[in-house]
This record gives structure tokens, C-alpha cells and sequence, in this order.
């Protein structure tokens, strides 16, 4: 693993993609001792890596034993995603339909433009992926705060512990940086199109381009990010 991201993202990601792939099997014991060594990283960015992947539904705890990987199936996914696609969709269908708030327009533009700058090079650095996160996590929470519905965060919230439902549950293949790019290049591209549609009022565009951004995640190759993206 390149030793420019942040140890506890490098680890979270790696181990998140192992347990959805399988290489992790369902129900194997995840020992910090023998993960840290492995990533070449202390027991602590281990230890809050399994934290977050027992929030999402991809590990258990296991006694004092520590944890254990619960393998989603495909159904699982698809459902997570499918519902959070709905929720966002609400979310930006309701910005869209009222006058815009020139202070979410500045914004939304600036959200977006770090994006721009992010993907302007042609391609992605392993340090790039923290920026993507950040950027992607600033995207969706900006939508969902935006709507000003509470009822649509709280079903959110909720969904976001099951497996892989969340915009923050990204997973990446290390070994294949130029595909990585290309997927997340997409996501960006998908993000513009949202955010026109958004400005421009256009509130069912808005919806069902948001849903299918986060269909996206489930496409064959692509470890949602999801984002999901």
C-alpha cells in the first residue's frame, strides 16, 4: 500500500474491498495484530478501521476475540444502494423545485470546482483518493443539508449501516490506479450533470440522474463508494 494516504483510510478501504470480494471469507477472524502487520500500520488505525466496518455491517464482534467479516450478499447491496439512491433523489428534487438559494449556489459551484481541480491532471495519485473522499462526502452532505428535510438524513443515517449503503464506503484497487481514476472520474462527471440540472430547476432530471448516480456503484468492477459515490 502507498504510504501517502492516511494509514487508517489505506487499511479501511483495503479491508472493505477484501470482505466484499470475498478474499476475506464470511465469518473469518480479523486480528489486529496480524492486519497491522500486514499493512505495515499500528494496532490503532486497525482498530477504528474495524470500528467503521462493524458500523457498516461488515464485521461483528466476536467476544473478546475481537472481529469477524460478515460477507454482504448482492441482494444486500443492490437494496442499500437502491434506497439510498431514492432518498438523495428526494433530497435533490426538492432543492430543485423551489427558487435556489444563491448561498447554495456559491456552494455547490465551489463543491464542485474541487472536483474539477481534483480530476484536471488526467490522472490520480494514491494521495488523490483522501481528496476524493473528502470532496464526494462535502457533495452528498451538502445535498442532503440543502433539502431541508431532517426525516431524509434520519433515513439515511440509518441506512448507512448497512453494507456498503453509505457515500463514505469506498474501496479501492490498489493495483489498478488508471481504472480507479476512470470510475471516479465518472462519479465527478455525474456530480456536474446533477448540480445543472439542480441550478437549472429541473427537479425530475435532478432526481433520477442522483438515482442513477447511485446505481452506478453497481455496476460489475466498480466497489461502490457508495459512492458509492
Amino acid at each position: 500500500m502507498d504510504k501517502r494516504m492516511k494509514p487508517g483510510q489505506r487499511v479501511l478501504f483495503a479491508l472493505r474491498k477484501m470482505i466484499v470480494s470475498g478474499e476475506i471469507a464470511d465469518g473469518t477472524r480479523i486480528a489486529e495484530i496480524a492486519t497491522a502487520e500486514r499493512f505495515g500500520v499500528s494496532r490503532m488505525p486497525v482498530r477504528t478501521a474495524l470500528r467503521t466496518l462493524e458500523q457498516e455491517g461488515l464485521v461483528c464482534r466476536v467476544g473478546a476475540r475481537g472481529y469477524a467479516a460478515r460477507g454482504p450478499t448482492p441482494a444486500q447491496i443492490d437494496d442499500a444502494i437502491e434506497v439510498r439512491g431514492v432518498l438523495e433523489g428526494l433530497a435533490v428534487r426538492i432543492i430543485a423545485s423551489r427558487p435556489i438559494d444563491p448561498a447554495f449556489a456559491r456552494k455547490l459551484s465551489a463543491c464542485l470546482a474541487q472536483g474539477d481541480a481534483l480530476f484536471a491532471s488526467g490522472q490520480m495519485e494514491p494521495e488523490d483518493i483522501d481528496r476524493f473522499y473528502s470532496y464526494n462526502l462535502a457533495f452528498h452532505d451538502l445535498l442532503i443539508s440543502a433539502s431541508g428535510n431532517r426525516a431524509i438524513g434520519v433515513a439515511l443515517s440509518r441506512n448507512n449501516h448497512l453494507p456498503l449503503a453509505s457515500a463514505a464506503a469506498l474501496a479501492m484497487d490498489w493495483d489498478d490506479l488508471d481504472t480507479a481514476w476512470r470510475h471516479l472520474a465518472a462519479a465527478h462527471q455525474e456530480h456536474l450533470a446533477v448540480g445543472r440540472a439542480i441550478l437549472q430547476g429541473r427537479a425530475e432530471e435532478a432526481e433520477q440522474l442522483m438515482r442513477q448516480h447511485a446505481r452506478a456503484a453497481l455496476i460489475p468492477g466498480i466497489m461502490p463508494l457508495v459512492t458509492s459515490f
